[in-house]
């Protein structure tokens, strides 16, 4: 079975992804993660990335640099939001998921076009969302814990600036399938959130 957890930033799709992941005994990719390595790359490499050329030559970037940490902070965030937008990129990353998605015995994916884009066949689709407030805090209480130095109005900004990014691209913009699930976070804890994305996976494994 593949289950595609789309959302954007802070929604909790990553955390709901993967205790999918682990509930049903499934693999897991963060194809976020993926974009955040070529902005980071591209960062690293010196180049623009809101330059296509740049863009795409980070798209080489190896594969240690997925256990960077620094892929996790605001800035590379950032940066991935802005490289996504470039076709070339989004085209050299399709077949990595791709494969992914088609494994053997299904798979989970997160991001925001895995439903729509990547694996438009996935048995269970969940569209996860939440208030820019209620994703602001919690990406700045995870960034106080990390140790880094931020404030709740530059973070909510930068949400707001990456959603419309992300919804406005020409190329596999965010938006929810049109078979997928709507998850509202903003008001359930993380338990409740995992628990409500269990039952939908559960729903339409019993709809298959």
């Amino acid at each position: 079975m593949i289950i595609a957890v789309d959302g954007p930033t802070a929604s909790g799709k990553g955390t709901i992804a993967k205790a999918l992941a682990a509930h049903f005994g499934l693999p897991h990719l963060d194809t976020g993660l993926l974009y955040r390595a070529v902005g980071r790359q591209c960062a690293l490499n010196g180049g623009n990335a809101d330059d296509p050329a740049d863009a795409l030559a980070a798209c080489a970037f190896p594969d240690d640099l997925l256990a960077d940490p620094e892929l996790r902070s605001e800035a590379t965030g950032g940066l991935a939001s802005r490289v996504s937008v470039h076709p070339g990129v989004r085209q050299a990353l399709f077949e990595r998921q791709r494969a992914f998605a088609t494994r053997p015995g299904g798979a989970v994916l997160d991001g925001r076009d895995i439903g729509t884009v990547i694996a438009p066949e996935a048995e269970a689709k969940l569209f996860v969302v939440a208030s820019v407030p209620a994703r602001a805090e919690r990406r700045f209480r995870e960034m106080q814990a990390a140790g880094r130095a931020v404030s709740l109005p530059e973070i909510a900004a930068d949400l707001e600036a990456r959603d419309a990014r992300d919804r406005s691209r020409a190329e596999a913009p965010l938006v929810a399938a049109a078979d997928a699930v709507l998850l509202d976070t903003s008001d359930l804890d993380r338990d409740a959130a995992i628990a409500a994305a269990i039952r939908i996976v559960e729903q339409a494994a019993q709809g298959r």
